[in-house]
């Protein structure tokens, strides 16, 4: 029997993929909380009030496109499936579901303080010295703010779209509200255009200053 052969890039993507389901279930708990606060029941109605990452899985962006970004060796791509939220229920329509979709984000940017603060912690008292453990941590704080910047970027389906609509709603934000699969497709031509490039410097410099005020030269 041929045994299976474990390479770093294995123990990697096998250490990144927890933090990549409980990133993934944060953000879209987040979601259906504030949603549910300011009067919105449908995520909780469908069992969408968790943290239980399976319950916001998506078979192709939490399943298949991680298993074929880590087999074709392209940046790993995922998503999970987004938390219905019916504006109408809200008191302050506009208001309201422009925090419900700011809260995604958010969550990821305080889930990557608190990995920051862990990740730390350990480092300097060396409570462990298992470089998988400081992996997984790290992975934590690159991901979440990875995704808090991602998120924001107002095209959709992605919170930025709607966050930029319900600020400003007019007759041009419906529109890009309203690109639908063109929305999905200007997104997959950004993420391999050059300037992707120029987002991951704005990613790492973010990365560079929460070092700085954690006490990293």
């Amino acid at each position: 029997m041929t045994g299976i052969h474990v390479t770093d890039k294995l123990i990697s993507f096998i250490t990144f993929l927890p933090v990549f389901f409980i990133s993934l279930a944060v953000h879209e708990f987040a979601h259906a909380m504030l949603a549910n606060i300011f009067g919105d029941d449908t995520a909780k109605n469908q069992g969408r009030l968790t943290l239980n990452p399976f319950k916001h899985a998506d078979l192709i962006g939490t399943y298949i496109m991680p298993l074929a970004s880590f087999a074709s060796g392209f940046a790993l791509i995922g998503w999970a499936k987004p938390v219905p939220v019916n504006r109408s229920r809200f008191k302050n329509p506009y208001k309201d579901d422009a925090v419900v979709s700011a809260a995604g984000p958010a969550s990821n940017f305080i889930l990557a303080v608190i990995f920051l603060i862990i990740f730390t912690v350990v480092l300097r008292t060396g409570i462990s010295d298992s470089k998988y453990l400081l992996n997984f941590l790290w992975y934590g704080v690159f991901l979440n703010i990875f995704l808090c910047a991602f998120n924001l970027i107002p095209i959709p389906p992605l919170d930025g779209s709607f966050i930029l609509f319900d600020l400003f709603p007019n007759q041009y934000t419906a529109r890009i509200l309203r690109l639908g699969i063109y929305g999905s497709i200007i997104l997959m031509l950004f993420i391999y255009s050059p300037l992707w490039h120029y987002f991951m410097n704005f990613i790492n410099l973010i990365l560079s200053l929460l070092l700085k005020l954690a006490g990293f030269s």
